[in-house]
């Protein structure tokens, strides 16, 4: 039997944004967060299935419509507490319906979660342990979960494979956003892996060589 690695991810893109749901989970212990399940439940629950994990926790990065639209639904299902995001999104979970409305993906519940975060707090899987970040900026209550000793970094929508989160929203703010990204996150260092809320993983110290947001 081969060695497995300490973390596992499946990524399942959801709803029309193709938004990138993750399912992580421990080797060890087969403990599994589902990651921004924007929508899409029952493929969800049929990959959780097929997969043989056992979730513990929803964990979301930030309130949009992509991210936290099937968060109440697939909570219901498994009787798993939603953690995240910071408390500034509480404004959009509060009109997920409406948002759904909006881009005609009907069914969306507004979110309310177990347990807010903030800068500098932890959550674990397992016996590995994530410490979460505060990034606004696409979003006011965004965050983020690194994994120091596996070198790993959950980054929603705050920096992509060249590019960064868009922020032309009313309460969007771009030097908030790139701030935190070059504060918070590059410092972690060029070797962490990251995976973005839409498109392909990438590096950090690929996206500050060469992502243009992020150059100069």
């Amino acid at each position: 039997m081969t060695d497995q690695p300490p973390l596992q991810i499946a990524v399942l893109p959801v709803t029309p944004f193709q938004q990138n749901c993750s399912i992580i989970w421990e080797s060890a212990t087969k403990q599994a967060a589902i990651v921004d399940p924007g929508g899409d439940v029952g493929r969800l629950r049929a990959a959780i299935a097929e997969l043989g994990v056992t979730p513990v926790a929803i964990w979301l990065t930030h309130g949009h419509l992509d991210h936290a639209g099937g968060a109440t639904e697939l909570s219901k299902a498994l009787s798993i507490p939603i953690i995240g995001p910071h408390e500034d999104d509480k404004f959009l979970l509060d009109t997920l319906p409406e948002q759904g409305l909006i881009f005609d993906i009907p069914g969306m519940k507004a979110v309310v979660p177990t347990r807010w975060l903030k800068d500098g707090d932890e959550v674990s899987l397992g016996g590995l342990t994530f410490s979460v970040r505060h990034v606004p900026g696409h979003s006011p209550g965004h965050v983020t979960f690194f994994q120091k000793e596996l070198r790993f970094l959950l980054a929603g929508d705050t920096v992509f494979a060249g590019s960064v989160g868009r922020t032309d929203f009313p309460y969007g703010d771009h030097e908030a956003l790139i701030g935190g990204i070059r504060t918070k996150l590059l410092p972690l260092g060029d070797d962490v892996q990251f995976l973005p809320g839409h498109g392909p993983a990438s590096t950090l110290g690929e996206e500050r060589r060469t992502n243009p947001f992020l150059r100069g």
